[in-house]
């Protein structure tokens, strides 16, 4: 039986950007091009995670960045979790690991976007807060608008969370 507390968590390798596209597809989030995950796994490994079982299998990841115009500002991209993990609290346990490189590189603000529908990333992101005594704001940030009108469906709004400081 799968349990979130036996996965390891570490930077991608280079390898693993097949595996993250393929997560990512199985697990419904919107998926960017085969290249653009390679491309994370070389330029974005170290503030992002993979999360293996003891057999070396892919479960989960998290892929962020700093944002260049806001050096104290992680912006977390996309977390995924195996449908097969779900339930496990594996996205929290990845959440908290990058909470906590992030906050010892002296980052003090986590952010995200989130669909108005996603109420399990809303909770993740509350709990998280919360379990770090910060602050937690949500503000619209991208509208339908600001998505192609022709892609393969209408593109739900995104608002923006931030959490911080960070401790």
């Amino acid at each position: 039986m799968f349990r979130a507390e036996d996965v390891t968590l570490a930077p991608p390798a280079l390898d693993d950007g097949r595996h993250l596209w393929r997560l990512a597809r199985d697990s419904g989030l919107d998926v960017n091009s085969p290249y653009a995950y390679v491309l994370w796994c070389r330029d974005f490994a170290a503030t992002s995670l993979a999360a293996r079982d003891g057999s070396g299998a892919l479960r989960g990841f998290v892929t962020g960045y700093v944002r260049p115009e806001a050096l104290d500002t992680y912006f977390l991209w996309q977390v995924a979790v195996d449908p097969e993990c779900r339930g496990r609290r594996l996205a929290r346990r990845m959440l908290d690991r990058v909470g906590s490189r992030i906050a010892a590189r002296g980052i003090r603000y986590l952010e995200a976007t989130v669909t108005p529908d996603n109420t399990a990333s809303r909770a993740l992101f509350a709990s998280f807060a919360r379990d770090r005594g910060a602050d937690l704001t949500w503000t619209p940030l991208f509208t339908r608008a600001h998505f192609p009108a022709d892609g393969p469906g209408p593109h739900e709004p995104e608002d923006l969370v931030r959490i911080g400081p960070l401790h």
